[in-house]
């Protein structure tokens, strides 16, 4: 087994770096906590400071919704429940394969509890050939391969709210608490820089499926592992403002590439500063995202987040306005999450099979082309092949 440790004594200079920069994380992880407590007591100021300037700031900081010291256990689930969840895949298209094509792969998992009802693991392929299938996205200078990525994020929403909203009641079982779940984040970053037209073709059919979900009462969740973001701790940025306003264009382009007075206690993530005062089980506050994509969302599906301790790690949990602000709906799902993660051994059992559903390995790519290349030749096409370059690659001898 390799010795970290011992390799790194051995590499000059490493060990000493590494002991200054745990040294200089846990002056920040300090910093942060007195910091937080002291905006805890002014966080009525900050919010209005954030309203009055939020136009002026460089930085995206999240809003509180609740005192800043909030802790809350979370609710274990109902004996009986359903979950939802959708995870997709894809075969990218390639011109050395036998058609110009590519393949969306979804897998759908419902899990029903307490029930005495059959789960759901299954996956929905889907081939796509069409000219303007293949070639739709080019006028707005988007690859194929980044569009179809676009297109399976449609697919995983319009299948979730479908599987969702058709077994809401199933045949000869009562009205149960359900949670439909994604992985990932309900923050859809990559439309910030899509051309308007390109960009409805996304955001309004998942508006559309999340609406369903809505129409029937099932709460959405996306849920994050090994969060990155800083939105919360931006907020505390406020607080450290040296400045008698906090007019970021006035007062902080001349820092250039600097760290502005604010961001002492950068780079530290929201996941860590949580991380200190959240027991297992419980929740820190709910933050709206202000997030500048979320402007196109309407106003019903604006994204809500919190932190939670789920035993494993911190947790980043998103949901839409209309569930944040149905305390019932917003228990059942924190709760199902929870029982959800706990099944899974540290992830969510739900979004880890429906991973395994989706997810199309080396050989399933072969017998894919296997099996569209039989096709093909059965309807009488001529020339059917790869191009000399993927035969060398798959007969190479050395």
């Amino acid at each position: 087994m390799l010795d970290i440790a011992k390799l790194a004594g051995k590499i000059p200079g490493i060990s000493q770096h590494f002991q200054q920069e745990m040294t200089a994380s846990c002056q920040r992880l300090e910093l942060a906590k007195t910091i937080l407590k002291e905006a805890k007591n002014r966080q009525e100021e900050l919010l209005e400071r954030y309203e009055k300037w939020r136009d002026r700031l460089i930085f995206s900081a999240a809003i509180p919704m609740e005192p800043l010291d909030t802790r809350i256990t979370i609710v274990p689930p109902p004996y009986s429940h359903s979950v939802f969840a959708t995870d997709g895949s894809q075969i990218s298209p390639s011109h050395h394969e036998i058609a110009y094509c590519y393949l969306i792969n979804v897998g759908r998992v419902m899990l029903h509890y307490g029930q005495n009802l059959h789960p759901l693991l299954d996956s929905l392929p889907e081939v796509y050939y069409r000219p303007e299938d293949l070639y739709v996205s080019r006028q707005w200078g988007i690859r194929t391969e980044e569009w179809l990525g676009y297109r399976r994020t449609v697919l995983e929403a319009q299948f979730l709210a479908e599987m969702a909203c058709g077994w809401v009641k199933p045949p000869g079982a009562h009205h149960e608490p359900n949670l439909a779940m994604v992985d990932g984040s309900l923050v859809y970053w990559f439309l910030d820089g899509l051309a308007h037209d390109a960009r409805d073709l996304i955001l309004f059919p998942i508006q559309e499926a999340w609406e369903q979900l809505r129409a029937a009462r099932i709460p959405l969740m996306g849920y994050l592992s090994a969060s990155r973001s800083v939105e919360g701790v931006n907020f505390l940025r406020l607080h450290n403002c040296t400045f008698d306003t906090p007019n970021c264009t006035i007062n902080c382009m001349d820092f250039g590439e600097e760290k502005a007075p604010c961001q002492v206690i950068e780079p530290l993530r929201d996941t860590t500063l949580w991380g200190e005062s959240l027991q297992p089980g419980q929740r820190g506050p709910f933050w709206k995202s202000s997030a500048r994509i979320l402007d196109l969302y309407d106003e019903s599906q604006r994204i809500y987040f919190c932190y939670v301790n789920v035993g494993t790690e911190i947790a980043r949990v998103e949901v839409p306005a209309w569930v944040f602000e149905d305390q019932e709906l917003l228990n059942q799902a924190l709760g199902i999450m929870l029982a959800q993660v706990s099944k899974g051994f540290g992830y969510p059992v739900a979004l880890a099979e429906s991973h395994n559903q989706a997810v199309i390995r080396g050989g399933d790519r072969i017998r894919f082309f296997a099996l569209l290349e039989q096709q093909m030749i059965r309807v009488g096409l001529q020339n059917v092949g790869t191009s000399y370059k993927e035969a060398r690659k798959r007969g190479s001898i050395a």
